[in-house]
């Protein structure tokens, strides 16, 4: 609705949504709705008179009044005269956190003579410029580059506005509008239910909560209800959409329109719609959402002898009508075609997750690094050493028997934090010992033999001729078009890469790695039609059933209207039934055939077969992989990972397979909250009764089958209206097959099961996820799981139950606080550091290395991998890579000056960043980073 206004009068449209504030909770909530509920109140505040669109859950929480937003709103322009510190003491005193680098609404940072400041009302942050005392200029940035979008003379401050709350500061959202405002409704008796609805559930929350120790503020200061909203309505001049008003009527608009009669890709009936318009004098619009959409309307009917009378126009709206006044009749072409409509998303105060690599490899004292030339020591911080009067900043290692290593600023390269496995700690070496070389060179043997692997599969691929697909048909474009959200920028450009693919000689190996949730198994559906539309088959191999079953829904339902056959083959078939869905394979009489390790069984012969995709390789046995190997030679292979690569890793992949890679999230699609909780049955019960109320479902993992029915029976009766099932892998076939069915169709409400909800069980309607004993899993296993929530536009919880966080081992700890905190969209990259990085390369590059990894650590292992690669390509490969750029080593390098070179710790104080920045300088290459870093 919000977007047909918006493309309708060509005006910015303000969205006033709901906080996802649940009544009286402590936990933070989501900054991107509290961001757009601020940006609102400061319009409105400033005078405007913007057009607001929102809903009654959002009307039913109350906002900040006027007077008290005034009072902590902060103006600042260019010229002010303040002090950075009294300003800094503001942003304390408003609850702004002072942090290293600003990344998100609340956060402010110092260095020197500028302040970074992230107000709860603006899409970016602020960089404010001192002179002394003096304002000298203010400028909005990119919190991912860094770099300065705008200048402004002007800017307010303004905290967030759902923080702290008091009786006298609250006020409903229509008490906050100015008194000449119009108002526009659909229908208000149902907003007054909606209205009740949520208050009586506040009071309901109130209630349980008055007895704590937290003194909490009754719910008529902080929600409306429906009685007050209707009172506060009639100050108003409101307009009803409804034929049943709600107020007495003292003007009729009488709205000629009814809704179109459904094509579905009927064109004889649009035929007839558009000459019996004709026939009536009304002009037949059809909106097209593209120009190839105009094209191919132009193409259906060229043949048509009678003169259609339509006009195409480059246009979006949601729904079309038949306006009898104005004569005129709207066709839309995603309704024509049968598709969904997709509107362009705002990316206004999306959650832009990009926390740099640089913030995850950065180093505290104490960490563990690795010396290319001195191997493993600690790493004890910055200090300054003087030389002939001039301070140089040095890094400190410590070695074993106390050995001290300074490092100059200008070697950073040569040092890189270590990365191992969780929980083993890696022996220090000792200064001026023959192992460190030793390890590093038997090491380097190994990696060169991987990587002389690795080129030599590459060059057999090249020199081998798989079938060359044709261009796209009006099919694939159909197929493409029917995709019911809009594509991220990773994702076109991943389908364009595995298109070029596929219209080659040489045979496809690609690899898509993406986190949970980004629309990889979408493109895979789109090449695996591509390869039906020649008349190849496709092999789509998967770990697990359960994740058989899911793809085989979700291709079924993506391609129902499509020419294309599928079937799948796993235990949750009989025996009689596998041998039929075989026997029908060979007679390429299924053109796409899903499966578990099944699908390279001796006894499956697939007639043509065209393209093979893998989902989640790694998670496959050696046995397996061998098979691949034989199974995959001249045929076009799709890798689906989630497991994310390191950036670094990538550039030794590219010469050896072809790698996509997507990181942006899904458009509207929120971050997942995510909590710590103890073994509380009543957070246990409101986790679930809020899902239930939002008409959702639960998983709720338990991984001991052994009392996983008493697990379901207490939240039975936690929740005695819950329809609750229970599910696991020693489940009959077919009972579990149906039990999922059941689930995926809404048939209940909780799912009780272990771990086989992990990889790929996509249900939109599940947004919470309750684990027990969360501290027992893997930090990556915990990850896939609470993927398995937040795959719709709605806020999705996951719960964390464990023990009291003190009483858990170190590593235990560890996980889940990084589950926490890395909570985020795309947050796998960030969690790949800490727990897939070492298993992830390992299984990626075809051999077992995690023993070097944990010897020289990861980014060590890297650079030598890497060396090792453009060794041989220039090497033994030189014909292969003969067009391709080529990169010189140099040995070492080293830069003597007089001159001071440090970062002043009263400009950049925290050590950790200073060394990120050191580093970052280290890595440039051109005089363009230099220029984009001084900005």
């Amino acid at each position: 609705f919000s977007n047909d206004i918006e493309n309708l009068l060509k005006n910015e449209i303000f969205f006033f949504p709901a906080s996802y504030r649940r009544a009286y909770q402590i936990e933070e909530t989501d900054n991107a709705n509290i961001l757009l509920r601020s940006e609102v109140l400061n319009k409105l505040n400033n005078k405007r008179n913007p057009i607001i669109v929102t809903y009654s859950e959002a009307l039913s929480e109350k906002v900040v009044s006027r007077k008290e937003l005034k009072k902590h709103t902060v103006t600042l322009k260019i010229k002010d005269d303040i002090a950075i510190d009294f300003l800094e003491e503001m942003l304390d005193h408003l609850n702004f956190q002072k942090i290293d680098f600003v990344i998100k609404a609340g956060q402010y940072s110092i260095r020197g003579g500028i302040l970074d400041v992230y107000s709860f009302a603006d899409e970016n942050p602020f960089r404010i410029e001192f002179f002394d005392t003096e304002i000298e200029s203010i400028r909005t940035f990119d919190i991912n580059t860094q770099l300065s979008i705008s200048t402004e003379n002007k800017i307010t401050i303004i905290p967030n506005t759902e923080a702290k709350k008091s009786i006298e500061s609250q006020v409903s959202f229509l008490e906050y509008l100015p008194k000449n405002s119009v108002i526009w409704t659909k229908d208000i008796k149902y907003s007054k239910g909606i209205l009740d609805d949520y208050f009586d559930r506040a009071t309901e929350q109130y209630n349980k909560v008055s007895d704590s120790a937290i003194q909490h503020i009754s719910p008529e200061y902080l929600f409306t209800n429906a009685y007050h909203f209707s009172k506060e309505l009639k100050q108003f001049l409101v307009i009803e959409n409804s034929n049943h008003p709600y107020f007495e009527i003292e003007k009729t608009i009488t709205i000629n329109t009814n809704p179109l009669t459904k094509i579905n890709k009927q064109f004889d009936l649009l035929k007839e719609d558009l000459l019996k318009n004709k026939e009536a004098g009304i002009d037949n619009i059809i909106l097209c959402s593209s120009d190839e959409q105009e094209e191919r309307f132009n193409a259906i009917f060229e043949h048509t002898e009678e003169e259609l009378n339509y006009k195409c126009i480059l246009f979006s709206l949601h729904e079309g009508y038949i306006d009898y006044t104005n004569k005129q009749a709207i066709y839309t072409d995603h309704q024509i075609f049968d598709r969904y409509h997709k509107f362009k998303s705002k990316t206004k105060f999306t959650n832009n997750q990009a926390i740099t690599i640089k913030q995850l490899t950065s180093l505290d004292i104490g960490d563990f690094v690795t010396h290319i030339d001195h191997g493993v020591g600690r790493f004890e911080g910055l200090h300054k050493i003087e030389n002939n009067g001039k301070y140089q900043e040095v890094i400190k290692l410590t070695y074993k028997q106390g050995d001290i290593l300074y490092i100059s600023i200008h070697s950073l390269h040569k040092i890189a934090k270590f990365s191992g496995k969780e929980g083993i700690e890696p022996k220090i070496n000792q200064l001026g010992s023959p192992v460190w070389q030793k390890t590093k060179q038997k090491a380097k043997e190994k990696v060169k033999q991987i990587a002389f692997n690795l080129i030599q599969l590459y060059a057999k691929r090249k020199s081998q001729k798989g079938f060359q697909f044709t261009p796209d048909t009006y099919l694939q474009h159909e197929l493409e078009a029917s995709f019911m959200y809009e594509d991220t920028p990773d994702q076109i450009k991943a389908t364009i890469d595995i298109k070029q693919d596929m219209e080659k000689e040489m045979p496809m190996d690609r690899l898509i790695c993406g986190d949970v949730g980004f629309g990889k198994t979408e493109i895979a559906i789109r090449a695996a039609f591509k390869a039906v539309a020649d008349s190849k088959q496709v092999a789509v191999l998967v770990p697990t059933t359960i994740l058989a079953l899911q793809h085989y829904k979700t291709f079924k339902k993506r391609l129902k209207h499509l020419p294309c056959t599928l079937d799948y083959i796993s235990r949750f078939k009989t025996p009689k039934e596998q041998m039929e869905t075989l026997e029908r394979v060979a007679r390429a009489e299924v053109d796409i055939l899903i499966g578990t390790h099944r699908i390279v069984g001796k006894d499956v012969k697939f007639l043509d077969l065209g393209l093979l995709i893998i989902d989640e390789e790694q998670k496959f046995g050696v046995n397996i992989k061998d098979k691949l190997k034989v199974f995959k030679e001249n045929i076009d292979t799709l890798t689906l990972s989630a497991t994310p690569i390191p950036r670094t890793l990538q550039f030794s992949l590219l010469g050896a397979r072809d790698l996509s890679i997507i990181n942006t999230p899904p458009p509207n699609r929120q971050s997942v909250e995510t909590i710590i909780i103890g073994m509380s049955q009543e957070t246990i019960r409101y986790a679930i009764s809020y899902e239930m109320e939002r008409n959702g479902q639960v998983f709720f993992v338990h991984n001991r089958i052994e009392n996983i029915n008493e697990v379901s029976g207490l939240l039975q009766k936690l929740c005695p209206d819950a329809k609750i099932r229970v599910g696991h892998g020693q489940m009959e076939g077919k009972k579990l097959e149906e039990l999922m069915i059941d689930f995926i169709e809404g048939d209940f409400d909780v799912l009780v099961s272990t771990t086989i909800i992990e990889n790929g069980v996509d249900v939109s309607n599940a947004n919470t996820i309750i684990i027990n004993n969360a501290h027992n899993f893997g930090l990556s296993d915990l990850h896939q799981m609470r993927g398995r929530v937040g795959r719709s536009n709605k806020k999705a919880f996951c719960y964390l139950i464990s023990p009291a966080i003190h009483t858990l081992s170190e590593e235990s700890r560890k996980r889940l606080i990084a589950l926490e905190q890395f909570s985020t969209l795309g947050s796998g990259f960030k969690i790949a550091m800490r727990d897939l990085d070492i298993r992830g390369a390992g299984d990626l590059l075809g051999a077992d290395q995690s023993g070097f990894i944990n010897d020289i650590g990861f980014e060590t292992y890297q650079k030598i991998l890497n060396e090792a690669v453009e060794e041989l390509k220039q090497e033994k490969f030189q014909d292969l890579f003969a067009d391709e750029k080529k990169i010189f080593y140099v040995k070492d390098c080293q830069l003597e000056t007089d001159l001071e070179i440090l970062i002043p710790d009263t400009y950049v104080s925290n050590i950790s960043e200073r060394l990120n920045l050191y580093k970052e300088l280290n890595n440039f290459t051109g005089q363009e980073e230099i220029i984009a870093f001084i900005d």
